[in-house]
């Protein structure tokens, strides 16, 4: 081992040992993880590998790969393509008939799947005015809540930079994403905080999602720059992210979504590790 794998060694040991003594006891967030960082690895056994972690739950799995989640004891913690892109999303009133009608016929199957939550997004801005683009998701959302709120499952809308990686997202900042959800004022319409980007946008993740808990219902890790692991090469440090979020009472999944620059499964180990500690 070489005097940087040395390095991170020392510095994950303690939550390596706080894991081995606890596994996952007494923490309020559930820890899930999302499929597509690991798509190389075949489904089944990438399931196979997540549940011998200890984890319960995958992430931004599609209905059709629900029941392999479930054959390894597994739940889908957040359902996709159920309706919307990131492109084509709640911003633009062409969108919301087949928004809508994915999801309310969506809603109820991940419901008889054990799904708690399913995510949609708010869609490229295109030129249209914040002010516009609010008023248009809140009035997608306000049809669908009825039916998420019947069935127990939450609508989760994501905020994504649109400086990196998806530009000209409109929903790329938290005040944004809590204009919309909270004119919904429903407690199955929620925000999903993505804390890579989040960073990327604006910064001051622990003051923002203090502020802010009463709007997440989800949250994503990766490490800034890169989306890469959650370790110390890189500018966030997620043991005190994982201890505020820990702190506001937060009872739903951080998922991990960072994209593994070493051997896959050693970097969740050790991302799984640090969410214990």
């Amino acid at each position: 081992m070489g005097a940087a794998g040395t390095a991170l060694a020392a510095w994950l040991a303690p939550m390596v040992t706080a894991a081995s003594a606890d596994a996952g006891q007494g923490t309020r967030f559930t820890q899930s993880v999302c499929r597509w960082p690991f798509a190389k690895i075949p489904l089944r056994d990438f399931c196979r590998s997540v549940a011998d972690m200890g984890l319960t739950a995958i992430d931004l799995l599609t209905s059709e790969e629900w029941p392999v989640a479930r054959e390894y004891g597994l739940t889908c913690s957040m359902g996709s393509g159920l309706g919307g892109t990131i492109v084509d999303g709640l911003n633009d009133p062409a969108n919301h008939d087949a928004i809508v009608k994915g999801l309310t016929e969506g809603i109820p199957r991940a419901a008889d799947s054990g799904v708690p939550n399913v995510i949609t997004f708010f869609g490229n801005r295109r030129g249209r005015a914040d002010d516009e683009a609010i008023a248009n998701s809140v009035a997608a959302l306000r049809q669908v809540a009825p039916v998420a709120e019947r069935h127990g499952v939450t609508v989760c809308i994501e905020l994504l930079n649109s400086k990196v990686d998806h530009e000209d997202y409109q929903g790329d900042r938290t005040p944004y994403g809590v204009a919309v959800v909270s004119q919904v004022n429903s407690p199955r319409v929620k925000l999903l905080y993505d804390i890579y980007h989040m960073q990327i946008m604006e910064g001051d993740v622990i003051r923002t999602l203090r502020d802010n808990r009463q709007w997440i219902a989800h949250y994503h890790t990766a490490g800034v720059p890169g989306r890469h692991e959650i370790d110390d090469t890189q500018e966030l440090h997620y043991p005190a992210i994982f201890r505020a979020i820990r702190e506001t009472g937060f009872t739903g999944y951080v998922a991990h979504e960072f994209v593994p620059v070493r051997d896959p499964l050693t970097s969740l180990r050790e991302a799984v590790a640090m969410g214990r500690a």
